[in-house]
């Protein structure tokens, strides 16, 4: 076969590079469908009262009873996330900046971040009430309370993770500060923050229901603990159904801005 012939049968760079990324969200899918559906044949077939497991079925239907308000809630139990998250990633990155920058600031200020990170967020649920009341507001406060440490942390060991030898070409070109971070601290440290990120998606989930379940009168978690007294298991878990929708959501839109901005080798999985 000729070198020309091969080139003319080989399948083309785009066929080959997507197809292998649609089989993987397919299998995902299936998965997902597969263990749907055995829920919901077990259920019946075992006749499993729906107070303790209801069929995927019963819970899908209570979208159309109007006395849940899902579209409030959901829209509530957002706003906390994305807010809480936004919050935690501009401070995680600016507060790293200035830490690289002044480090005896860094010496001085670490050990402390470090310590009120220990504290469980939900022992701070009655300080909360007392000084910010109930409402979106706090909930966004605790969201962003988990979610700023782990984009911290891994954007400050990103930018300390610069070669010895770029440094020493940066010096011996005679570049700037600003030069030494836009070319060379920046670009590197992107994998490290978006590593970050991605371990802020469930924080920040987590930290949004907790901020509900403390202090809230609206959202998916504040709906969680009405309709827990009545037994009503079908709304519980179409709650934690819409909850986990918007992590993923969350995290969909992290990996998206991580394939547009770091090459696919530069990653960390």
């Amino acid at each position: 076969m000729t070198s020309a012939t091969a080139l003319a049968t080989a399948p083309g760079p785009g066929l080959s590079a997507t197809r292998p990324a649609w089989q993987r969200w397919a299998g995902v899918v299936a998965i997902h469908l597969a263990l749907i559906l055995a829920w919901e044949l077990a259920v019946r077939v075992f006749a499993i009262q729906s107070f303790v497991l209801p069929p995927p079925s019963k819970i899908l239907a209570t979208l159309a009873q109007p006395s849940y308000r899902w579209g409030m809630n959901t829209a509530v139990t957002a706003l906390e996330i994305f807010g809480g998250y936004a919050l935690g990633l501009v401070a995680g990155v600016l507060g790293a900046l200035l830490f690289i920058s002044v480090r005896p600031l860094m010496k001085l200020l670490f050990p402390v971040l470090v310590t009120l990170n220990m504290i469980p967020k939900v022992a701070l649920g009655p300080l909360i009430i007392v000084w910010f009341s109930y409402g979106i507001g706090p909930n966004i406060l605790i969201t962003f309370s988990l979610c700023f440490f782990p984009i911290l942390l891994t954007t400050i060991r990103g930018l300390s993770e610069t070669e010895p030898e770029l440094l020493d070409l940066v010096n011996a070109l005679k570049g700037s500060r600003w030069q030494l971070f836009r070319y060379i601290q920046l670009p590197g440290s992107l994998p490290y923050l978006f590593s970050g990120m991605k371990v802020a998606t469930i924080l920040a989930v987590a930290g949004a229901v907790v901020g509900e379940f403390i202090a809230s009168e609206k959202g998916l978690g504040y709906l969680m603990i009405q309709v827990q007294a009545s037994l009503d298991t079908a709304g519980v878990f179409m709650a934690v159904v819409l909850i986990t929708a918007i992590g993923v959501l969350l995290y969909l839109l992290v990996l998206l801005l991580e394939h547009l901005f770091i090459t696919k080798d530069a990653r960390i999985e």
